[in-house]
Formats: structure tokens, sequence, C-alpha cells
């Protein structure tokens, strides 16, 4: 057992409780963190083609923010191993926070690097963000794993909802500070995420993990088993891919929860980020029925984009109820479904911006089932001492699908078009959903 603090897991507070507040703690958090992250996703592929003067370069900050997180999510589940998971989301959301003053400075400087250096500190804010999800079931019963992480999902939909709605406001502000119209918003996310890591070193106190692990001594006690500390001197566990891999080996079904969070989170990323260049493309052409000028488009992919992370986040919990009561997999095999039918709908009326808008809300739905599902049946797959070192994984796992959806959408834009960049994701979406059916059957016939 880490030795967090000795005096304080010796006074054990109520689980149920305690649990509660670990809920309420960390979906505050991710309320007003997910601000930045929701500016930073509806600003940041404008911001790179405005930069660069090429829609080649429209997926370059998405991808900052994937590689960003991908590469962090390890080093963050390490530090939560070692130091618990108040320090660890706390150091994520501050370097989140510096990222977002210097996407606010980028335009400024009129620097493409300063851009992808701030959007890649926004991804470790991310990789913290996706972090705290598996932390609220750190103290979850098995009956509630999928109702707990659902609420923390969902809590940063009115952050991350009115982070793209916050453009309009903010470029007014950032003009009140000199600033140009796309720096404005960041404001907004940089005093979220502040406030962010004020409620997690509030409210996370004793650590969850801490107190996970002293439940876990006491039910080894009462059952008669004991559960050993870590030897004094001994090094402590650290965020190892090689140790989380051999991890996911040891443990059936963890890899199949793993690859439905990737593809779920690849899909959904290759196609929201292409989403603003495409409707920028629209608006720009003359006699287009959405032809608008610079400020009307900002507005324009704002709210589109502010549907859709409230489809990936409004019914989290909804969601993960679901989960618990129908089983984890059915749900993973339902989200594919629903990916599929988004980028349908968004590819056949790609000249549409009502479809594409129905596309993008069941593009987030669709992600919500296939992660919150995943994650659910990952951590009830994986034994407690190695869940947070395999939770790492995944994250690294997910945080690079998403770079790559990011950095193969803009060349499969520019040769297939919106519609054929849909299409050629489909081909993803069936491979996961006919393992989950097989999966699924598999279980049926063995119960």
């Amino acid at each position: 057992m880490n030795n967090y603090s000795n005096a304080t897991l010796e006074m054990l507070p109520n689980k149920v409780a305690f649990q509660r507040r670990i809920v309420l703690t960390l979906s505050s958090a991710q309320l007003l963190s997910g601000i930045g992250n929701g500016a930073g996703l509806a600003i940041g592929s404008l911001m790179a083609v405005e930069l660069t003067g090429s829609n080649a370069f429209a997926g370059a900050a998405t991808f900052a923010i994937s590689v960003a997180g991908a590469l962090s999510a390890l080093p963050l589940a390490g530090s939560a191993v070692r130091r618990g998971r108040r320090i660890a989301l706390s150091t994520g959301i501050l370097l989140a926070a510096l990222g977002a003053v210097l996407m606010m400075f980028a335009p400024v400087a009129q620097s493409f690097a300063l851009l992808l250096l701030g959007a890649g500190l926004l991804g470790v804010g991310n990789a913290a963000n996706l972090q705290a999800r598996f932390a609220a079931t750190d103290l979850a019963d098995e009956a509630t794993r999928g109702r707990d992480l659902g609420l923390v999902v969902w809590a940063i939909t009115i952050g991350a909802v009115a982070g793209p709605n916050l453009i309009g406001p903010g470029a007014k502000l950032g003009e009140l500070f000199g600033l140009p119209a796309m720096s404005g918003p960041f404001i907004f996310s940089l005093i979220g995420m502040l406030l962010a890591v004020l409620v997690l070193n509030i409210g996370l106190r004793p650590d969850p993990i801490a107190v996970s692990q002293r439940f876990a001594v006491l039910a080894g006690d009462a059952s008669g088993t004991t559960t050993p500390a870590r030897p004094a001197g001994s090094p402590r566990p650290r965020g190892s891919l090689l140790t989380g891999l051999q991890a996911v080996r040891e443990s059936p079904g963890a890899s199949l929860g793993i690859a439905t969070i990737a593809v779920s989170h690849l899909v959904m990323v290759g196609i929201m980020s292409m989403t603003p260049v495409h409707l920028k493309d629209m608006a720009a052409t003359p006699g287009h029925a959405m032809h608008a000028d610079s400020g009307d488009i900002l507005v324009i992919v704002g709210f589109v984009i502010s549907l859709h992370i409230a489809g990936m986040y409004a019914f989290s919990p909804f969601i993960g109820a679901l989960a618990d009561k129908f089983g984890k997999i059915s749900m993973m095999l339902t989200g594919q479904v629903v990916l599929a039918i988004a980028v349908l709908v968004a590819g056949l009326g790609a000249d549409s911006r009502t479809a594409v808008t129905i596309g993008l809300v069941l593009l987030g739905i669709g992600w919500s089932m296939g992660t919150i599902a995943g994650s659910a049946y990952l951590a009830g797959r994986v034994v407690r001492e190695k869940r947070v070192q395999v939770q790492g994984v995944s994250d690294t796992l997910m945080g690079s699908a998403g770079a790559i959806g990011a950095a193969g959408a803009g060349p499969l834009l520019a040769a297939l078009g919106y519609a054929g960049l849909g299409y050629a994701a489909l081909v993803l979406v069936g491979a996961i959903a006919i393992a989950c059916l097989r999966t699924l059957l598999k279980e049926r016939r063995a119960a």
C-alpha cells in the first residue's frame, strides 16, 4: 500500500458519503475545466488555418492536443499511483491553463508554433480530464460504476458547451484588452481551469486512491486474507507502458474495452475536427445557402460544435446507468451503431448545415456510449493493484487514436471530401461492432 498519509488513512470516512463527495468534486472540476476544452476544439482548427493560410493544417491544433494527451496519460497515471489523484489532476489542469495563455497570444504573435505548443498543453489538461472519469471508479461498486463514471463525464457538458458559445462574448472581451477576436475566449478558459484546480485541492482530501487502498486492506482483514503493503524503501509503482500492457494481457476482455474507446475517439476526433473547416468552406461558397461573413461563421461553428459536445456529455449519466443495467458490452455495441448512423447522416447530407449538425450530435452520443461503457467495462476487468496503470495505457492509446484521426482527417478531407471522410470511418466502426457482437454472443452462450 502506498504511504500517502498514514494519519489520514487511519481515519477513514464513510465510504458511500465519501464517494458522493468525490463524484461531486470531480464533476465540479470537469464543469470548470471543460470551458477550455470547448474553446480549444472550436477555435483551434480555424486559428491554424488563419495562421498558415492552408486548410491542410486545419487538424494541426487537434493533432497537438491529441498527441500531448497521449504522451502525458501515462506520466499522469504514474503520478496518481505515487502521489494520488489530487496532485495528478491538478498538475495536468495547471499545465492546460498555461496552454490557454499561449493560445491566447498565438494570433497576437502570428505564431503557428505558439499555437501548437499551447494546444499541446491543453492536451495535457484533456488527459487529466480523462483520468478524472476513472477517479470516479476508485471507490465505486460494480453496480454503480457506470453511473458514477457517467456523472463525472456529464459534468463537463456545461463547460464544454459554454466554451464554443463564449466565442462571441470572448471576442468582445478580448477587444477590451486589445486582443484578436480568436484570443478572447481563452480568457474564460484560463479562469475556468484555475477554479477547477482550486476545487480539486479542496475536495480530494483525503485522496480517493489512498482511501480505496485502505478499504481494500480492511476488506481483506475481514475476509481472513491480507493485502500486502509496499515494503519500506522499495520503489513506488510507476505508470509504465510495458507494465500497463502486461496488465492488459493478463486481464481477459481489457483489450476489447480499450479498442472500443480508441476507435470511438479516433472517429469522433477525425470528423469533428474537420467540421469547422467544412462549414467555413460552405459559407465561403458564393450562392450557397450558408454563405456568410467571417463573424457569422464563427458563431455558426461555435453553435454546431457546442451541440456536438452536448451530445458527447449531456446523456452520460443515462448511458452509464443503462450500461450498468443491460451490460457494458451491449452499450459498447450500441455506440458503434450510433456512430455509423452519425457518419452516414453527415455524409449523405454534407451540403446541409442541418444534416451536418444532426450528424455531429449523433457522433457525440455514439462517442459517449463507446467511451463510457468501454471505460466502465475496462475498470471491471482489471485487478485493483494494476487498474491505474491500465487506465493510463487506455488513455495513451485513446490520445494516440485521436492524434491519428486529427492528422489523417485533413488529407482525407482534401482527397475524398467531407462525405468520403465519414465513409472511411465506417470501416473502423464496423470492425469494433463485429468484435463486440462476437464477445456478447460468446458471453450469452456461456451463461
